[in-house]
């Protein structure tokens, strides 16, 4: 076993999502000597379907499978999920936040000064999305350009959306982040999982990871873990939080597809640029391509052969419907939760409506996907394992990522926990 101990850094961040990089990057641009650890790769991003197979596709490791079949998708890379996502930037639930002690107010309007958020230029949106948004509307639905996390300025026509990582930069990513914390002095260790934090008595000192087979150990005053809605209570849970992982929320998901013959979706179609929460109802709808293979896959899945190489013509409905609390992690990171009857039902509400959608823009031959998830949160809940500054009952240990989210609310949840992050960043800097 090797170690490092000393006074070497202020701070260690386990994880690089939006939480853990946002708040590596607030302390490193503070002076603050910041180590991250990562425990997937920082190879560069070239949007090649076979990188994202590994790093969002793989089952076992950042697809987990529930006993229903159910596929829950995290990323696992440098920057997290957010290498992965369409870049759509989703409103806080502030009022749910106050209610456990946390308004981020200012740290959002922070986000939206800092960061490329807007609805897409009208040359943006693809043909998908406007024929699609075209229809829900004539049919009376408020579907509405989306706020994105997008370089708009960078954008070529001919750029392929980024699916599987962005080589041009277009889409932000916690990778941004990344990069600014290391050109300001903090250290990353990819490649590197963390297992437990290191304890002495009731105060965090450090922590243990594994590394091309060798374990280690790193120290310093303070831990910050935000290795996601899977990773962080399992990393709690290791090192004597035994109630983290349980309780817990993702955003259940089917896609519903048509095809027409008078439109080519191109590479470059952007998903999720337009669409409508009906909250009343317990869901959201918006437009969704995919790139060939995934097309393909999901097709296959639902015994559609004859779908599978249909892209171009393929029209795509996204229903996203919010989950309920429930279900357990193992210890080895199964996951053990079911898809209910009430949020079958959503689903299923949200299929009848999107069905109705695409019959108006002409699509046929309508059918919808298999279940899949993403967003975990709610295994490590404030109010419960962490207090409102993130804190868990050991002194210099917090959690910041999509596992403190307290309550579920159905929706993406990048805008909210970069908030968190720099929160806590300030917080961290005032000790």
């Amino acid at each position: 076993m090797t170690n490092e101990k000393g006074n070497d850094f202020d701070v260690i961040v386990v994880g690089t999502g939006p939480g853990g990089a946002t708040v590596a990057k607030e302390l490193s641009l503070n002076n603050k000597k910041v180590l991250i650890l990562e425990w997937g790769d920082n190879n560069p991003l070239t949007g090649n379907f076979l990188y994202g197979a590994k790093t969002l596709l793989f089952p076992g490791r950042s697809m987990l499978i529930t006993r229903q079949l159910l596929g829950m998708v995290r990323g696992i890379s440098v920057g997290g999920s957010s290498v992965y996502f369409y870049a759509t930037c989703f409103p806080i639930p502030f009022e749910m936040l106050k209610r456990y002690g946390i308004d981020i107010t200012r740290e959002a309007e922070e986000v939206r000064d800092e960061l490329p958020v807007a609805p897409l230029k009208d040359e943006m949106i693809g043909p998908m999305s406007r024929r699609i948004m075209e229809s829900a509307q004539d049919l009376g639905y408020n579907w509405h350009k989306l706020d994105k996390f997008m370089y708009q300025d960078r954008w070529q026509p001919d750029f392929p959306f980024s699916h599987y990582g962005d080589p041009h930069d277009v889409k932000w990513s916690a990778r941004m982040y990344i990069d600014q914390a290391l050109a300001h002095g903090a250290k990353l260790i990819d490649r590197a999982k963390v297992t437990r934090v290191i304890l002495e008595g009731k105060s965090a000192v450090g922590v243990e990871y594994r590394k091309q087979g060798k374990v280690a150990e790193v120290f310093a005053p303070t831990t910050v873990i935000s290795a996601g809605g899977i990773g962080s209570p399992l990393i709690l849970r290791a090192s004597g939080f035994e109630r983290a992982g349980y309780n817990f929320f993702f955003d259940p998901l089917i896609g519903v597809r048509g095809t027409v013959k008078d439109i080519s979706v191109p590479p470059s179609e952007i998903p999720m640029s337009c669409g409508v929460h009906l909250s009343d109802e317990g869901y959201m709808m918006t437009d969704m391509s995919h790139p060939a293979a995934t097309t393909a896959m999901f097709s296959a899945a639902v015994f559609k052969p004859q779908r599978m190489f249909s892209r171009p013509r393929t029209l795509q409905i996204m229903v996203k419907a919010r989950d309920e609390l429930g279900g357990s992690l193992t210890d080895r990171g199964g996951l053990r939760k079911l898809l209910y009857k009430n949020e079958k039902q959503k689903l299923n509400r949200g299929y009848e409506r999107a069905k109705e959608i695409l019959k108006k823009a002409g699509a046929k031959g309508i059918f919808k996907t298999g279940y899949l998830a993403a967003h975990p949160g709610g295994t490590v809940k404030i109010g419960d394992l962490v207090d409102s500054n993130l804190k868990t009952e050991c002194d210099h240990l917090y959690v910041c990522d999509c596992s403190v989210i307290p309550e579920t609310w159905g929706m993406p949840p990048t805008n909210t926990i970069i908030s968190l992050g720099k929160r806590l960043a300030k917080h961290l800097l005032q000790q």
